[in-house]
């Protein structure tokens, strides 16, 4: 009975020393603060990866699909009726301006043109000697005034007769081709009807649709190359830009002029236009480097010379699979290439450049 009474009391004494150890702890290392980081327990900078990048001159250009027309076009119609008696010019030849086109019956025309001309000559000389007379009140003055209205009359149905005997030999507007001919010898033809068309297609106007953001880029002047089914290519430059945009697409118009010295016959058809911008200082980079900021900006990534992370939005200028040309960023820039998204800006990081970063592995 002593020997179990005894084993129960030490039991009971090594429970109190432990309760006590664990309540006080190691009393002769407690210190009333925390003891100070030892400089080997520092948290290091991120490391990523960095390859300096240089600015160069990049031509960026538009390529849109347009419409061709000639620079000059009209279509020919009578502004007098009569048979055709004559066709001077032939379907498809060049014509300069003022040539006669067409030759139509003109009933006698020139004849009476040359009556109506006599009596133009005889009025003037009437009212001529009425001017004389009426200076010395040897006529009245409402018989100045008869003679006066005859003159004008005269001189209307000469310039009436003028312009029909005209009508009736239409001329050419301007230089071009006669690129149709509607009617035969002897075919009537009616005030108002179209015989013919006149083509000038030695320049041609290239239209086209552009879009909102593209628009902002052009300007008048801007070279432009048209690329043709055929595979010829003709040169010339923007000539037109509407200054509004079309409701139903919101698109913008615009034209541009192009030389055709060799007369191609392409008026009508279609091409693709080339327009080539302003040369711009851009940076070559993977598409992948591109993320958007809180404002849905394209940035880039990038430490200044403090390797401190710097994000700079930036402008697309171009883009293919492989390679996006943007514009925003300085001429000198280390960008980050591998750990862009685990750093934030501001924040100092270990760059490696790429190099470096390829002879480590």
């Amino acid at each position: 009975m002593r020997k179990f009474r005894s084993s129960y009391a030490l039991a009971s004494l090594l429970v109190l020393g432990l309760v006590v150890w664990l309540v006080l702890g190691d009393f002769q290392r407690f210190q009333p603060a925390p003891p100070e980081a030892e400089s080997s327990g520092q948290v290091s900078s991120p490391r990523v990866e960095i390859t300096p990048l240089t600015s160069t001159l990049f031509i960026p250009q538009q390529l849109i699909q347009g419409q061709l027309t000639a620079d000059r076009e009209v279509t020919l119609r009578a502004n007098v009726g009569g048979f055709v008696v004559e066709k001077p010019v032939d379907q498809g030849s060049p014509v300069e301006a003022g040539d006669t086109l067409l030759v139509l019956d003109n009933d006698a025309l020139p004849e009476r043109l040359q009556q109506a001309r006599d009596e133009l000559s005889l009025a003037q000389a009437e009212y001529s000697g009425a001017q004389n007379l009426r200076q010395r009140q040897l006529i009245s003055q409402p018989e100045l005034l008869r003679l006066q209205a005859s003159l004008s009359a005269s001189a209307a149905q000469v310039a009436q007769l003028e312009k029909q005997l005209a009508d009736s030999r239409p001329q050419a507007p301007f230089s071009g081709t006669l690129d149709r001919v509607q009617v035969e010898l002897g075919d009537l033809v009616q005030p108002g009807e179209e015989w013919g068309r006149l083509v000038d297609d030695s320049r041609l106007t290239g239209a086209a649709w552009v879009s909102q953001q593209q628009v902002g880029d052009l300007s008048v002047g801007l070279p432009v190359t048209a690329r043709l089914l055929n595979g010829a290519h003709l040169e010339g430059e923007l000539s037109f830009i509407s200054r509004r945009a079309d409701e139903s697409t919101r698109t913008f118009y615009v034209e541009a002029t192009l030389d055709n010295p060799l007369q191609l016959p392409m008026a009508g058809g279609s091409a693709e236009l080339t327009i080539t911008l302003p040369p711009r200082s851009v940076h070559r980079l993977s598409p992948a480097l591109l993320s958007l900021d809180h404002e849905n900006q394209l940035t880039i990534k990038h430490i200044n010379a403090d390797n401190e992370v710097v994000q700079t939005p930036v402008e697309l200028v171009s883009a293919t699979i492989e390679s996006a040309y943007v514009s925003g960023l300085p001429d000198q820039v280390r960008l980050i290439t591998l750990g862009a998204g685990l750093v934030n800006p501001g924040e100092v990081v270990d760059p490696v450049t790429v190099d470096a970063a390829s002879e480590a592995h």
